[in-house]
């Protein structure tokens, strides 16, 4: 028996989320990255194999580097030979990216130090069709230097009540950010943000208020008043999921809770 860490990407277009879902409790049946990658283990193994992310996307959000594990009941496969073996019965819209032994007792969501996040914004007036699935398009550029002073105060223990979607069920809205900023790519606004962990729908919470707040041509003292209010009704929209990657996950340094 040994303890098996994926990195997998995935574009998310196509599915509902990284969680499995019952069947039985949903009308129809839904796919998700989480299902998808366990039949594949299945057809390897012989067996029913669990897998454990490190963070649940929600559905149309993509992962550059989603962290997976699995106990796997065959110590025979050589670690190296997983990738491809795991990608041969994988559709193309998931791939794994690395396979490697962990340490006894490793998983991937509890053992997570920080998870960060990217999120893409066309400025472009007519991006590319191609990158439709994968931006925002937004259609101006809008003032970094005032995003960026916002984003400043995203910074160590807060409490994230004002950018936690409704039905989440976390048992506390505080949250640690390690860093927020945003950063141009030609005409592409770049946000990212890493933390020991997020709220449902937290990311795009984030951005959409960011965003409406420039725009509406507030500043560093309504952002901060919104964080000390703790209510969702005064941040902004929740921009769309399709601009949303997971981008990294670190099992190094010390972790935080929860």
């Amino acid at each position: 028996m040994r303890v098996i860490l994926l990195y997998l990407s995935y574009d998310g277009t196509d599915f509902c989320g990284w969680q499995k879902q019952e069947h039985e409790k949903q009308k129809e049946k839904v796919r998700t990255v989480q299902e998808v990658l366990e039949r594949a283990l299945e057809i390897i193994h012989k067996q029913k194999v669990s897998v454990q992310g490190s963070g649940r996307t929600d559905s149309g959000v993509h992962a550059r580097y989603q962290a997976a594990t699995f106990i796997s009941p065959i110590d025979s496969i050589p670690v190296e030979n997983y990738v491809s073996a795991i990608n041969s019965s994988l559709p193309p819209d998931v791939r794994i990216q690395s396979a490697s032994i962990a340490p006894e007792g490793f998983n991937a969501r509890y053992s997570a130090v920080s998870r960060t996040y990217r999120y893409f914004i066309s400025c472009s007036k007519t991006p590319f069709a191609h990158q439709m699935r994968y931006i925002w398009s937004l259609r101006r550029f809008p003032d970094i230097a005032v995003l960026n002073e916002m984003a400043a105060s995203l910074h160590g223990e807060l409490d994230c009540a004002c950018f936690c979607a409704s039905g989440d069920e976390s048992l506390s809205t505080c949250r640690y950010i390690y860093h927020a900023g945003f950063f141009m790519e030609g005409e592409t606004l770049v946000f990212e943000i890493s933390a020991n962990a997020f709220l449902w729908k937290m990311v795009r919470s984030i951005v959409g208020t960011l965003i409406d707040y420039e725009q509406k041509g507030y500043g560093c003292k309504e952002f901060i008043r919104l964080l000390e209010t703790k209510d969702r009704s005064r941040a902004g929209q929740t921009a769309p999921s399709a601009g949303l990657f997971l981008w990294h996950v670190s099992f190094s340094g010390n972790r935080v809770h929860p």
